[in-house]
């Protein structure tokens, strides 16, 4: 009998385990424009990357090492996929379920990047990795279009209020 109710234990934890998974939010650009606009002291490291982006892929972990060590402080972290939506199932779930990112992940559903890259930031060509710090109460803001290592990002960080 013991076995049996470990069994079926084991097998409801398994079955739950997808609920577990790490959502990713479909998201026009308004609705990130009004997110990274609020009037609130949160410090916010935003990352545009893609899954067939080598640069992105690779400075992924150092989003995540700083996600983890400002758990506890007013930083957030968002990465922004810019994969097609199309491929939302295909590619981008499996790939935030394979590499474990724990960060907040959003995919970006707007086709043409010139109807809102230039609200965003002027400078910006739209190449990738690209990643944008700000923060609205201090007025603070940079960008980077460039793969930035987990020091170069730690730096980064270090000028705005957490």
């Amino acid at each position: 009998m013991k076995i049996l109710r470990l069994t079926a234990f084991s097998v409801g934890i398994f079955l739950s385990a997808p609920a577990l998974a790490q959502h990713v939010a479909v998201v026009k650009f308004p609705e990130l424009q009004k997110r990274l606009a609020r009037p609130t002291d949160t410090t916010y490291v935003v990352n545009f990357w893609a899954t067939w982006c080598a640069p992105c892929v690779k400075e992924l972990p150092g989003f995540e090492q700083l996600r983890a060590a400002n758990s506890s402080k007013k930083v957030k972290v968002l990465l922004v996929s810019m994969d097609y939506a199309s491929q939302l199932d295909k590619k981008v779930k499996p790939f935030v379920k394979q590499r474990g990112l724990k960060s907040e992940v959003l995919l970006l559903n707007e086709p043409d990047p010139n109807t809102w890259m230039d609200k965003l930031d002027a400078k910006w060509s739209g190449a990738l990795p690209f990643t944008l710090i700000v923060n609205n109460k201090s007025q603070q803001r940079v960008t980077f279009e460039q793969e930035l290592s987990p020091a170069e990002l730690t730096a980064a960080l270090q000028k705005f209020p957490k």
